[in-house]
């Protein structure tokens, strides 16, 4: 065990030190972006059962087919990155949430409606979207 924990420390840097934490950095504040914009561009219904989806209409069905694949890899990455964020420092609920609405799975509806009626969550989410003008969500 003292031979594992000498060869960590041997491969310690000040620079992979510095590395990791400036990679750290950057993925907090990319993921925050990421669900600001999610959340000013998402519709104001889109948490109402009468809200109609349809992603890239007028678009080839290979357009619609990579897209999706992409728009689910991209959602899977930002609930890892949230639950991550749940023990770290991070917005972990709204990114979480963010990737469940960009992610195209059965049964993602009722974990999405309990996510953004918590209190906290929709307030947030309201004050970030009047802040750009957009109108407060409608939530069933």
């Amino acid at each position: 065990m003292t031979e594992f924990l000498l060869g960590i420390w041997e491969t310690f840097t000040w620079q992979r030190l510095f590395v990791g934490a400036g990679l750290f950095v950057l993925s907090f504040f990319l993921s925050i972006l990421i669900v600001a914009v999610v959340i000013v561009k998402i519709p104001a219904n889109y948490f109402s059962s009468h809200y109609q989806k349809d992603f890239l209409p007028g678009s080839s069905w290979l357009t619609r087919w990579g897209a999706t694949i992409i728009k689910n890899i991209i959602g899977a990455i930002l609930v890892l990155a949230g639950i991550v964020m749940l023990i770290g420092p991070g917005q972990g609920i709204l990114t979480i949430l963010i990737g469940l609405i960009m992610m195209d799975i059965p049964g993602k509806r009722p974990l999405e409606a309990k996510l953004i009626k918590r209190p906290a969550v929709l307030s947030a989410v309201n004050s970030l979207r009047s802040r750009y003008n957009k109108p407060p969500l409608i939530i069933d």
